[in-house]
C-alpha cells in the first residue's frame, strides 16, 4: 500500500470520527415524556452533552491528535494510536452507556425540569423515552476512531518521512550534518600539492617585501609627523620650510 496514501487515509477516517463524534455532542439525544402533572412539563429534551458530558471533550482530544500524528516520529506515532484506541473506545463506552439507561444519562435535565431527584423518584415521573439518531452516530463515531488508529499501528512504518524543507540546510541525502557534507566536498576539491624530489616539499620562492631603506620608495610619515604638520596648516604656518 502506498505509505503517503495509508497516512492521508488513516488521518482522514480519524477526523472524521472525531467530528461525527463532536456533532453529535450538540444534538438532541432523548426525547423523554412524563407522567402527567401540573408542577413541570410532559417532554423533556436531553441533549448529548448532557447524556454524554464527556464526548464533547473526547471528540476534541481527537482532532488535537491528528495534528499530532501529521508531524509526529515513527516511535512517537504507536504512542498516540494507542491513544486513539483508547479514546475511541472512551467515546463508544460514553454513547452506549447513555443508550443503554437514558433515565440515568438524563437525570440531571429532569432534576432541572422538576426539581425532583433521586434515582427511583425520577423513574417514576418519566413515561417513556424516545432515543434519537444522533447517540449512535457518536457510537459510529468511535468505532471510526478505533479503525484509523488501528491503522496507524499497522501501517505508519510504510509512512513518508518528514518534509526535507525542515532539515538543515545543504544537509547530506542521507541525513548527516552540513558541516560534515561539506567538510567532505571540501577535502575532495583540495588539490594534492606537488612534491619535490626524494618526496621533499618544493622550495618556496623568497616573496618577502624589499627593505624599506630600498633607494625609490618614500618613507611614510609617522603619525606624530602628521600631526605636527597639520597643526603648523591649523595656525598658518609653512610646514614645508
Amino acid at each position: 500500500m502506498n505509505g503517503r496514501r495509508a497516512k492521508y487515509s488513516a488521518m482522514l477516517l480519524l477526523v472524521v470520527g472525531s467530528v461525527l463524534a463532536l456533532l453529535a455532542a450538540t444534538q438532541p439525544w432523548f426525547s423523554i415524556q412524563l407522567t402527567d402533572t401540573a408542577n413541570h412539563a410532559s417532554t423533556i429534551t436531553v441533549a448529548g452533552s448532557v447524556a454524554a458530558p464527556a464526548l464533547t471533550a473526547l471528540a476534541l482530544a481527537g482532532l488535537a491528535l491528528t495534528a499530532a500524528l501529521a508531524i509526529a516520529g515513527p516511535v512517537f506515532r504507536i504512542v498516540l494510536a494507542l491513544l486513539g484506541v483508547l479514546l475511541g473506545v472512551s467515546v463508544l463506552i460514553s454513547a452506549i452507556t447513555a443508550v443503554s439507561d437514558a433515565v440515568r444519562a438524563a437525570a440531571s435535565a429532569i432534576t432541572t425540569a422538576t426539581g425532583v431527584a433521586g434515582d427511583a423518584s425520577l423513574r417514576r415521573l418519566v413515561h417513556s423515552v424516545d432515543i434519537q439518531f444522533w447517540p449512535w452516530l457518536a457510537v459510529v463515531a468511535g468505532v471510526l476512531i478505533i479503525l484509523a488508529s488501528a491503522a496507524v499501528v499497522v501501517f505508519s512504518r510504510f509512512w513518508p518521512g518528514p518534509s526535507r524543507k525542515y532539515q538543515t540546510r545543504f544537509a547530506g541525502e542521507d541525513g548527516r550534518p552540513a558541516a560534515d557534507v561539506l567538510g567532505e566536498s571540501a577535502e575532495l576539491a583540495e588539490p594534492d600539492q606537488p612534491t619535490g624530489k626524494g618526496g621533499e616539499e618544493p622550495a618556496v620562492p623568497d616573496t618577502a617585501e624589499p627593505d624599506d631603506d630600498t633607494p625609490g620608495e618614500p618613507r611614510a610619515l609617522d603619525r606624530d609627523t602628521a600631526i605636527d604638520s597639520w597643526d603648523e596648516l591649523t595656525r598658518g604656518d609653512d610646514p614645508t620650510r
